[in-house]
């Protein structure tokens, strides 16, 4: 991991993008401070994630569930907030 001020960065940022391409995480400070993370972006392009919904269908009843749980927590609420 390499440190690198702001202004560095600034004058060099082509060549930061560069690094950052190649697998290198840059932080980056202002004043001494760690002011931010520059790290290369997840390769992907949604597939796994479509082989996941593929391999585990919508559960049809989630609505119902979440309904129901819903209802529930009012219900329970429903008498907690008494002035007497």
């Amino acid at each position: 991991m390499r440190t690198m001020t702001a202004t560095e960065v600034a004058r060099n940022f082509a060549s930061v993008l560069d690094r950052a391409e190649h697998g290198e995480t840059i932080v980056i400070t202002r004043g001494g401070r760690r002011l931010a993370t520059l790290s290369p972006a997840p390769a992907g392009n949604g597939a796994a994630i479509k082989e996941f919904l593929a391999e585990h269908p919508v559960d049809e009843d989630f609505p119902d569930d979440v309904a129901a749980a819903r209802e529930s927590i009012t219900d329970e609420m429903s008498g907690a907030w008494h002035d007497d």
